[in-house]
């Protein structure tokens, strides 16, 4: 546009105008069809945890032996990625690295989450089976899973586990887990109360974290003057 026309144009306001662009960003499609074939990299890792091939690290857990692979493993764990390749090394070059502490079942999950990034179900999921989870993914710095066993862990609170599980929470800090396990102590009744205190966890809890329980006693006595002042 000339000069004088553009001076001319009710566009102009003040010496001034606007520029208005509009801009469209285009991505490449998988194909011309913009359909593309599935992508299947979780079932191949999944089978290739399953069918062992090219394996060349075993671990022994509770008597069972699982085969894996050390690039996966530390491509997925920072822990696993010192163990096998770092300064911890030293103490894993043996043909078998035996895993204390951890029952098969929860390093065999613990395993499916590395390989295919999804939780791993169980026919019949226990909060014990969670716990073991949640400890085994925060030993190997599997964040994601923990707060996923962090997430189911406080969905499924009950009188028989709410000590347990806060017991878990101060020992691997987790701040979300424990005010989930003291919300569902202050709802109780008394009656449900002295089940939670007759339970093997809360002798546990007192044993070990006497100032957990002395937070307990502070937010029921909390409860308490609330339900007086209303």
């Amino acid at each position: 546009m000339r000069k004088d026309a553009l001076e001319r144009s009710e566009n102009m306001r003040r010496d001034g105008f606007t520029v208005r662009c509009d801009i469209m960003i285009c991505c490449e499609e998988d194909d011309a069809s913009g359909t593309g074939p599935p992508r299947y990299i979780c079932q191949h890792f999944s089978t290739l945890l399953e069918s062992k091939v090219g394996a060349d690290v075993t671990f022994e857990v509770s008597g069972e032996t699982f085969a894996a692979h050390r690039c996966v493993l530390a491509a997925r764990s920072t822990v696993f990625m010192a163990q096998l390749f770092g300064p911890m090394k030293e103490g894993t070059t043996s043909s078998v690295i035996r895993i204390e502490d951890m029952e098969a079942k929860v390093f065999r999950a613990l395993l499916r989450f590395i390989y295919t990034d999804s939780f791993p179900e169980m026919e019949k999921e226990c909060v014990r089976w969670l716990q073991g989870l949640f400890t085994a993914a925060d030993r190997y710095d599997l964040q994601h899973l923990k707060f996923i066993c962090e997430k189911r862990l406080s969905e499924d609170i009950g009188v028989s586990s709410v000590a347990s599980t806060l017991v878990l929470a101060e020992q691997h800090d987790c701040s979300g887990l424990k005010m989930a396990c003291f919300k569902f102590i202050q709802a109780q009744s008394s009656s449900c109360l002295k089940r939670v205190m007759s339970t093997n966890g809360w002798g546990h809890l007192m044993m070990t974290y006497p100032s957990i329980l002395n937070e307990v006693i502070a937010k029921l006595a909390s409860k308490k003057r609330k339900k007086h002042s209303t």
